[in-house]
């Protein structure tokens, strides 16, 4: 059967073809703000066959993978939810997003805070006496430091000492994997992706001059190296400086503007949460984003 087709001169039929070509080859394309589309082509697959090919990872960095195990020795220590995260700036592990599994790492871990929101994967090892049968393991979020001892010889009660590598635990995290009577146990741990519940928070507190942002309950990597903030109307993208372990800061005015944040985690990955402050925002709340870095699936 014959469609009545109207047949196209040279110059169209090749500039049907450039067009064609060109949406096979294009890659994704997004504005970086998704309500201020810079391009009207939004996404892009291209068909190879009967396969549809999916365009590459925006910033091309692959996963965050579980790390090799390493030996280290656990303790543990009391407290509740406000305690086991002072020194990383959480003033409450369970409302940031932590719960009771978290831990004090030693000054060889800790990095100065730079850890602060890093998770490893724990299980007790070669103490039968001490460790939980069945050898469970446990996956702990770093929120707290355990300060070294100097007075204490670093295998007797000084374990936090350098250049020792060790995990303090919060007691309940503790004795999910080791018995009360242990005190200190053998263990095998590394370094795993963090899942998280939710979006990434951001808490903001100061004054208007002086501006102080917790980033809490951050998926992947977990610990943030970086954080910027853009508002809607006068501020543009601001870097902000660290101030404390995960609390960031900032003289830039914030006050009056509906607040848009980036992070980059350790591994150079960066989520960008567009619009989640909004503009009649107060000192002293939190907000949540929508979006968080992929964990352990």
């Amino acid at each position: 059967m014959a469609y009545p087709f109207k047949a196209l001169s040279g110059t169209k039929t090749l500039l049907l073809l450039a067009v064609i070509i060109i949406t096979m080859l294009l890659p994704e394309c997004h504005a970086d703000d998704p309500s201020e589309k810079t391009s009207w082509i939004h996404h892009v697959v291209r068909r190879v066959g009967n396969r549809v090919v999916s365009p590459k990872r925006r910033d091309g960095k692959p996963p965050f993978k579980p790390g090799p195990w390493m030996q280290a020795h656990a303790t543990f220590y009391e407290g509740g939810s406000e305690t086991f995260g002072g020194a990383c700036g959480y003033e409450d592990v369970e409302k940031m997003g932590y719960g009771l599994n978290t831990a004090a790492l030693s000054k060889a871990l800790f990095n100065s805070g730079q850890k602060c929101g890093a998770c490893f994967e724990i299980k007790c090892i070669n103490s039968p006496e001490s460790c939980k049968p069945g050898q469970p393991t446990l996956i702990v979020t770093a929120t707290d430091h355990c300060p070294p001892n100097y007075n204490l010889p670093s295998d007797n009660g000084g374990w936090c000492n350098e250049p020792r590598q060790h995990f303090d635990l919060a007691k309940p995290a503790y004795l999910q994997i080791a018995e009360y009577k242990g005190g200190i146990v053998p263990i095998q741990y590394r370094r795993v992706p963090c899942k998280k519940q939710g979006g990434i928070r951001f808490t903001i507190t100061g004054n208007p001059y002086f501006n102080l942002v917790l980033v809490s309950n951050v998926g992947g990597a977990g610990d943030v190296i970086s954080v910027e903030v853009k508002g809607d109307d006068k501020l543009r993208w601001t870097t902000l400086r660290r101030n404390w372990v995960q609390k960031w800061e900032t003289n830039a005015m914030l006050v009056g503007e509906d607040l848009t944040f980036r992070v980059r985690t350790s591994d150079g990955k960066t989520s960008t949460s567009w619009h989640v402050v909004p503009q009649n925002w107060q000192f002293g709340q939190t907000f949540e984003s929508p979006k968080n870095f992929k964990g352990l699936t």
